[in-house]
């Protein structure tokens, strides 16, 4: 059964970002180097792109293969949210403060799956729910999940997130 991350709306509205993640007893992991030819994130016009982002915990893949093997969608939703909580580091690199989040305008998850798993979005809704709960009324998503019988590192999910940026205000 998956242990999902429900929001209480009472006394949450008034929290950081990072303290909502204190709230589940999670902390931002350090980031993650790229391991090809790219950055973790880019900024354009306002925005923040992140790369993939993997399963990666101190420095250790924590889940591998497919889902519908040896992997369980309750697997696929923990390696999700390890994913979006890599992503979300790289948002902290990005802008400093994830308050300075404007909005998460989308979610986009790949999960290394056999030919007869179908159970994509329930293993996504580990990035989703801890992107919604970590930025509240901000981090409402549109989503999109892709499906590879082949991931790089033979990782499980990657994660990227496509963050919309508050100004920074101009000292006068």
């Amino acid at each position: 059964m998956i242990k999902r991350i429900t929001e209480e709306k009472s006394g949450l509205n008034n929290l950081t970002p990072e303290e909502r993640l204190k709230s589940l007893d999670l902390e931002l992991p350090a980031v993650a180097g790229s391991v090809g030819n790219y950055a973790p994130w880019v900024e354009v016009n306002g925005m923040i792109y992140t790369s993939g982002q993997l399963p990666w915990i101190d420095g250790d893949m924590k889940y591998s293969g497919k889902l519908g093997d040896k992997l369980t969608v309750e697997d696929g939703y923990e390696s999700f949210k390890i994913s979006a909580l890599n992503a979300i580091a790289q948002l902290k690199d990005a802008v400093g403060e994830l308050s300075r989040i404007k909005r998460i305008v989308r979610l986009e998850g790949s999960v290394q799956a056999t030919a007869d798993f179908t159970d994509q979005p329930n293993a996504l809704d580990g990035a989703s729910e801890l992107v919604n709960y970590v930025f509240g009324d901000k981090g409402r998503h549109s989503r999109m999940v892709y499906t590879d019988p082949g991931m790089c590192l033979d990782c499980t999910t990657l994660v990227v997130l496509w963050a919309e940026i508050e100004k920074e205000k101009e000292l006068t």
